[in-house]
């Protein structure tokens, strides 16, 4: 029987690098297409969403993972979980907190369902269509999750982004601990990283873009989008390289062996 190939990252320090600047990109462009174009939050999920569809719809027919492809969707699904909480809190009037809930419960039944049929959630390797496909539904819920609990923290609990990204790195900074310190469970605390790494992203492309008056930098949610897209690109190519060289290292011990 043909062996049947990866089709997702590995999760190294690259990983959360680019998860991070990818979350940045998301939080930048969402609110490119949305507020700087004007379509509203209506027409914009539709793009992203739709962009997302036909993005991961050649991420699932892959047969290995193609890094370029891989981080493509991954920054559709951010781009579009910012549409999502825009959309649940300012046209559905929603609200950040009941819309973070919906998410959550979301991201649970997808998690169990994930597990009730596999019998582990594990995020790599990932070969099969059918966990990759709950794979990046969970990794959907996640984002949009991240977005709304970022936007949380700001809009109703009156933090700035400097603050809000400074408790997010913390609860980051405590998975770390956890995951060096003790036998907690690997799955539970990528999830945990993987959530609080989008409202971490999304107030830095806050801070960078929002008016002076309101605590940003100002800077044109393009120029943002343009710089972490470049950052990325940069990143995802000395990340290749080493992971290229981890490969020759590995097949010349054995060779050895």
């Amino acid at each position: 029987m043909r062996k049947l190939a990866n089709k997702v990252a590995r999760v190294t320090i690259f990983f959360w690098i680019l998860k991070i600047l990818a979350t940045t990109l998301g939080e930048t462009a969402g609110d490119f297409i949305s507020m700087t174009l004007g379509l509203g939050y209506y027409i914009a999920f539709a793009v992203t969403f739709t962009a997302l569809a036909i993005i991961l719809l050649f991420q699932v027919q892959s047969r290995k993972y193609r890094p370029f492809l891989y981080w493509t969707a991954i920054i559709a699904t951010t781009t579009a979980g910012t549409e999502v909480s825009d959309l649940m809190d300012r046209s559905l009037g929603l609200g950040y907190a009941a819309g973070s809930l919906l998410l959550v419960t979301g991201l649970i039944a997808t998690l169990t369902f994930w597990y009730y049929r596999d019998r582990n959630l594990s995020v790599y390797p990932i070969v099969k269509k059918d966990a990759e496909t709950t794979y990046w539904i969970a990794i959907i819920f996640s984002n949009s999750l991240g977005t709304a609990f970022g936007d949380f923290l700001t809009s109703n609990l009156g933090l700035s982004y400097i603050q809000g990204a400074l408790i997010t790195a913390g609860i980051i900074a405590i998975v770390l601990l956890l995951h060096y310190a003790t036998t907690a469970s690997e799955t539970l605390l990528f999830w945990v990283a993987f959530i609080f790494t989008r409202p971490f992203g999304a107030t830095f492309g806050d801070f960078i873009t929002k008016p002076i008056k309101d605590g940003g930098l100002n800077l044109p949610r393009e120029y943002a989008s343009i710089v972490a897209l470049v950052l990325m690109v940069i990143v995802l190519q000395v990340a290749n390289k080493f992971v290229g060289k981890e490969r020759y290292r590995a097949e010349s011990s054995q060779e050895e062996g």
